[in-house]
């Protein structure tokens, strides 16, 4: 019995190590199309990042089936992050901000602009108010209105938001609806909530219209629905990044569409 229970262990112990194998072969393979010059850092951020091996696999998958299209946006969000070392970092339940970062370039989203403002005094990062600009143009063109409820937001008040939050609900509720100081995206300066701020909104003719063309202008939705088990937060339809319309493009066609697979990723690079 004992002999039978140990070849019975060490067998299954075979197939896992031959499992993982062929795991890591099949990703190799699939990733010796990217050029040389970026091949070991894709491998090796993706490996870093915390994707599981089936979202993983899909990921390796769509990037080996459009090697040089991924080559190009590589460089393409590169370059973004060379020009703008903020505009991609991240941000979340693991990796948080200093209580003293302020982005240098805040604008007030107040003035004669295509945008609604629920209240005065709201700030955006300039890059992404521009962003901002020409989008809710072109929603102007096709008939619909596009209202700003919530952007940047200082170390403090997150913490009066999220204090509040606690209050009102508990802690484990509240940490699925908000974030904690140093933890929220919109710290960065660059993330929007648009509209009612509820999961009515996504069903609203604005909310359609951002889920079909917000990564037109490089806006990404940052807690999709189902997602919350990887995001850390419930789905918000109406909470949506600015990450440049390279980054948005990278995400929908490699990443499976998901921010944080793609900020993880990109966080794993080699600065």
């Amino acid at each position: 019995m004992r002999a039978s229970s140990f070849l019975a262990t060490m067998f299954s112990l075979i197939l896992v190590v031959s499992a993982a194998s062929s795991c890591a072969a099949q990703k190799n393979m699939a990733l010796s199309a990217l050029p040389s010059d970026i091949r070991t850092q894709v491998e090796a951020a993706l490996s870093a990042a915390h994707i599981g091996d089936t979202d993983r696999s899909r990921i390796v998958e769509a990037i080996g089936n459009d090697a040089s299209a991924f080559a190009l946006l590589f460089h393409e969000v590169r370059d973004v992050m060379k020009k703008d070392p903020e505009l991609l970092r991240r941000v979340d339940k693991s990796v948080a901000l200093p209580a003293n970062f302020v982005p240098s370039d805040l604008v007030k989203l107040d003035g004669v602009f295509p945008y609604v403002v629920s209240k005065k005094g709201m700030q955006l990062r300039a890059p992404a108010r521009d962003a901002l600009v020409r989008m809710t143009e072109a929603a102007r063109k096709e008939g619909e209105t596009l209202v700003v409820s919530s952007t940047y937001r200082s170390y403090d008040y997150q913490k009066t938001v999220f204090e509040r939050n606690v209050k009102e609900m508990g802690k484990t509720e509240a940490e699925r609806v908000s974030a904690p100081p140093g933890m929220s995206q919109h710290q960065l300066g660059t993330a929007i909530d648009f509209g009612s701020i509820t999961d009515e909104f996504a069903d609203t003719a604005a909310g359609r219209w951002l889920s079909a063309n917000a990564g037109k202008f490089g806006f990404s939705l940052s807690f999709p629905k189902g997602m919350e088990a990887i995001t850390g937060y419930r789905w918000e339809s109406w909470h949506y990044r600015y990450i440049s319309p390279a980054a948005a493009e990278m995400q929908e066609r490699f990443f499976l569409g998901v921010q944080q697979y793609l900020i993880e990723f990109l966080a794993e690079l080699p600065h």
